[in-house]
């Protein structure tokens, strides 16, 4: 569903603000440094995780504020709002219409992908990175995803203690993790293993345009008996300090299907288009398997294109559901069509 109505209070530049966008682009332009990328953070928070820019909650309280912040949104007839509270700045709260709720529950409500700038070198970045991008394509499909993970990071955390702490750890405990994190592990590449399948099909599918298809696979760990090798690797990990058998040790491969070529050798330009290409395929999917479109968040993605591959990205968006982008200049967004375009500037925001 998108976003009707988006209220903040003392987020990042924000002592409040209030936006009601329509349901199809909604187009925000001004100086750099002006609050655009804030908004699209605040809609990232609508989504299980830290946000389009990973940051600690701590970090998107306003500065000059009380040490807490809110971010409420209407979602066709539900009210979503979530922040802190200066007592617990790190401890992130959730709310359905008024009532208490996990982090986790935001997923059924509705799924958000983002492109940001720092995404550019995706491709030549950590694979912990193409990890994390990959997480959030299963999660906009399956949203019980977030719960495994979040259970299996759990679970690794504590092996992981009872490795490294200088008293002998309790064998039956270090196998009662073992096995929780073989379950949600095993959940986690399954889904992976889906999402990586059916959006390399889409890839297939997807229209003939200025951004490149591309191949995509998962490398590293293979699934397999987790239980089994985490219980052969105790002395190992132990040493490492870290689990070294897992799924997340697996890296996404993306590969420029006409040229056979790795994205990592591929041209910056070619890279962009890869990964543009990989993000409307996704959102295709979503709304083919949800039901609805995914709401995207493009910051400053215009402004790196060509004119033919702008073009051609406003005309893949179009009817796509809801589409935030941010430009610097509002004529970066010549071509688009009906749109909610607003001016922001200095912490606030009008129509434009």
């Amino acid at each position: 569903m998108p976003v009707s109505r988006l209220a903040l209070t003392d987020f990042r530049s924000y002592p409040s603000a209030l936006i009601e966008p329509g349901p199809g682009f909604v187009l925000l332009s001004g100086e750099n440094g002006a609050g655009k990328t804030n908004l699209l953070e605040a809609v990232s928070l609508l989504s299980p995780g830290r946000g389009l820019r990973g940051a600690a909650l701590s970090e998107m309280a306003r500065i000059d504020g009380a040490g807490g912040f809110a971010v409420a949104a209407r979602l066709g007839d539900v009210e979503v709002g979530t922040g802190t509270q200066p007592t617990a700045p790190e401890r992130r709260q959730v709310r359905i219409n008024t009532a208490p709720s996990s982090v986790n529950s935001l997923s059924e409500w509705l799924s958000v992908l983002w492109l940001t700038p720092a995404m550019d070198r995706l491709f030549l970045g950590s694979a912990g990175d193409r990890r994390r991008f990959l997480d959030r394509l299963v999660l906009a499909l399956e949203p019980g995803h977030a719960h495994h993970y979040s259970r299996y990071e759990a679970a690794m955390r504590a092996r992981t203690k009872l490795l490294t702490d200088e008293a002998p750890a309790d064998p039956s405990w270090l196998a009662a993790l073992e096995q929780q994190m073989a379950e949600h592990g095993t959940a986690i590449a399954r889904a992976r293993s889906r999402t990586v399948a059916d959006l390399g099909q889409r890839t297939l599918d997807a229209p003939e345009d200025e951004f490149a298809s591309a191949d995509i696979q998962l490398e590293g760990w293979e699934q397999a008996d987790l239980a089994a090798q985490l219980r052969d690797s105790r002395r190992r990990d132990s040493a490492a300090g870290r689990a070294t058998v897992g799924p997340h040790r697996q890296d996404l491969l993306v590969i420029h299907r006409a040229k056979q070529m790795s994205a990592a050798r591929s041209s910056t330009g070619e890279q962009k288009a890869l990964l543009l290409g990989l993000v409307l395929a996704h959102a295709e999917l979503v709304t083919e398997r949800r039901g609805d479109p995914p709401i995207l968040l493009l910051d400053e993605v215009a402004a790196h294109l060509d004119p033919k591959r702008r073009a051609a990205l406003f005309a893949r968006l179009e009817g796509r559901g809801q589409v935030w982008m941010t430009a610097t200049e509002a004529t970066l967004f010549e071509g688009v069509g009906q749109a909610s375009r607003f001016h922001v500037a200095g912490g606030s925001l009008s129509p434009h």
